[in-house]
C-alpha cells in the first residue's frame, strides 16, 4: 500500500477536534478513524492486475538516437484511474516516462516514452509500475508488472558525415575524372595519345609504332583488395578521452573505413578481441557492411586484460593468405607496444601492409602548453614525457614498415579513410 499527500492533510483537519476537546482519547480516535478511512480506501481500489499491459518492441536505433518506447494498457475489469511509470536502465535516456490513464471497462490507452540511448549495447526495462488510487484518492495499489522490452543501440556512427568527400575522391580514383596511376596494385585500363607531364615509363612503344603519335598505357587502381580490421578491446581501449571510451572512437573510425572501402570493391573482413575473439564477420564486399559491423560492434566492451597479438595475429592469418591491408585499432601505449604487439609484427609486415590507428588524447597537448604555476609546470613535464614515449614507439614501428596514425577522436576517422585512399592511389595495397 501507497498512500498520497491526502492523509497528512487529514492527520492536520484532526486539529479542530483536538482543540475543542483537548483529551488524549480524542487524538488516538482521530488516528483511529483516519486508518481506518485510509484501510478502507485500499480495499476499494481497483487491483493493478486489472490493467493488461503490453509493449510495442522498440527496436534498434544509432546510440544518441531518439526512440520510443510504447505501452498499451488495457482496462479488462472496471474503470480504472491510474498512474503508469516506464522504468529503463539509466543510459536508456527515458523523460517523461510517467503517464496518467483514465479508462472506462474495456478501454485502452497508447502510451509514449521518449528514448535516447547513451550506450551501445541491448538496453533493458526494468518494468512497469502501475498505481491505481482508491475512490477517496487517500491510497493506493502499487504493483511492478514484468513488461520485457529492449532496444538495441548501435554505434553513433557519427563519422559517416565525411563518407560523401570521400566517395568522391574514390570515384576520381576509379577513372570517372580521369586520374591514372602506376603502381603494384594497379591493372591495365585504356591507350591514350601522350601529353605534356606524362610518365615515359607508361608509352607502349608498339602501340605508338602503329600511329602517328606516341601512345600511353592509362592504369586504375585494383579492385577486390581486402582490407582487415583489427579492433582492440583490451584493458587500453577502456580509458576514456573527454566523455567517449577509446573503444567507441575506434568503432567510429573503423565504420568510417569499411563503409569507404566496400563502396571501392574491396573485401572487409573484421576482428574484435583482447586474449580471444570477441567478435568476428566476414564481410566479402558487402553492400551493407556498415550495418554488419555496426551490429557486430554493439555489444563489445573493454576487458580489464592484455591483449593477446599473437592470437589475433594467427585469427588474420587465418581468414586469409592473400596480401591485405591490416588496419590495428589501438591505443599507442607504449607498455602495450612493445611487450604485446612488437613481436608479432614483422610477420605481419612480410605478409601484408600494416596500419596502426590510435586514438590521442588531446588533453595532453593542452597540458604541455600551460605552465602558469609550479602544479602545472609539473604536469607539463608529465605530459611531455608520455607524449615523447609515445613518438618512440611510433618511430620504432615506422622503422618495422609500419603505417602509424595517431590522431584525436575527431581527426582520426577522416585520417585513416585519406590514408586508404593515398595508398590506393598509389597502388599500394
Amino acid at each position: 500500500m501507497t498512500i498520497t499527500g491526502r492523509v497528512p492533510l487529514l492527520l492536520l483537519a484532526g486539529l479542530v477536534p483536538v482543540v475543542l476537546r483537548p483529551a488524549a482519547s480524542t487524538v488516538w480516535m482521530w488516528l483511529l478513524l483516519v486508518g481506518l478511512v485510509t484501510a478502507a480506501d485500499w480495499l476499494l481500489a481497483p487491483r493493478p492486475a486489472s490493467l493488461e499491459v503490453t509493449r510495442r518492441p522498440p527496436g534498434t536505433v544509432r546510440t544518441g538516437t531518439p526512440a520510443d518506447s510504447r505501452l498499451t494498457v488495457t482496462a479488462t475489469g472496471r474503470g480504472v484511474r491510474a498512474l503508469v511509470r516506464d522504468a529503463w536502465q539509466p543510459s536508456a535516456g527515458a523523460t517523461d516516462n510517467r503517464h496518467r490513464v483514465v479508462l472506462r471497462p474495456g478501454a485502452r490507452a497508447l502510451l509514449t516514452t521518449p528514448l535516447l540511448p547513451r550506450r551501445r549495447g541491448d538496453l533493458q526495462a526494468l518494468g512497469v509500475t502501475v498505481r491505481v488510487p482508491g475512490p477517496l484518492g487517500l491510497a493506493c495499489r502499487q504493483a511492478t508488472l514484468d513488461v520485457p522490452g529492449t532496444v538495441r543501440s548501435l554505434p553513433a556512427f557519427e563519422s559517416r558525415k565525411h563518407l560523401p568527400s570521400r566517395l568522391a575522391r574514390l570515384r576520381d580514383l576509379d577513372g570517372r575524372a580521369a586520374v591514372r596511376v602506376r603502381g603494384q596494385g594497379t591493372e591495365f585500363d585504356s591507350l591514350r595519345e601522350y601529353v605534356r607531364g606524362d610518365d615515359v615509363r607508361s608509352i607502349d612503344w608498339r602501340a605508338s609504332a602503329r600511329n602517328r603519335s606516341v601512345v600511353v598505357r592509362t592504369w586504375q587502381p585494383e579492385r577486390d583488395r581486402r582490407v582487415v580490421l583489427v579492433l582492440d578491446t583490451s584493458r587500453v581501449s577502456a580509458g576514456r578521452i573527454g566523455d567517449v571510451p577509446r573503444l567507441d572512437s575506434a568503432m567510429d573510425a573503423g565504420l568510417l573505413l569499411a563503409a569507404l572501402a566496400a563502396r571501392a570493391g574491396d573485401r572487409v573482413d573484421f576482428l574484435a578481441g583482447d586474449r580471444t575473439v570477441r567478435s568476428r564477420v566476414r564481410a566479402a564486399g558487402a553492400r551493407d557492411i556498415a550495418a554488419r559491423l555496426q551490429e557486430a560492434m554493439a555489444d563489445l566492451e573493454p576487458v580489464i586484460a592484455e591483449a593477446d597479438w599473437s592470437a589475433l595475429a594467427g585469427e588474420v592469418t587465418r581468414l586469409g593468405r592473400q596480401r591485405a591491408l591490416v588496419v590495428l585499432l589501438t591505443p599507442l601505449e607504449p607498455a602495450a607496444v612493445y611487450e604485446g604487439l612488437l613481436p608479432v609484427l614483422p610477420t605481419l609486415v612480410r605478409h601484408h601492409r600494416v596500419v596502426v590507428a590510435s586514438v590521442k588524447d588531446p588533453a595532453l597537448g593542452d597540458l604541455v602548453g600551460t605552465r602558469g604555476s609550479l602544479d602545472e609546470v609539473y604536469a607539463a613535464a608529465a605530459a611531455s614525457q608520455v607524449l615523447g614515449e609515445r613518438e618512440r614507439a611510433a618511430r620504432v614501428l615506422r622503422t618495422l614498415g609500419v603505417d602509424v596514425l595517431d590522431a584525436d577522436a575527431e581527426r582520426l576517422p577522416p585520417l585513416l579513410a585519406d590514408h586508404y585512399l593515398a595508398l590506393k592511389a598509389r597502388g599500394l595495397l
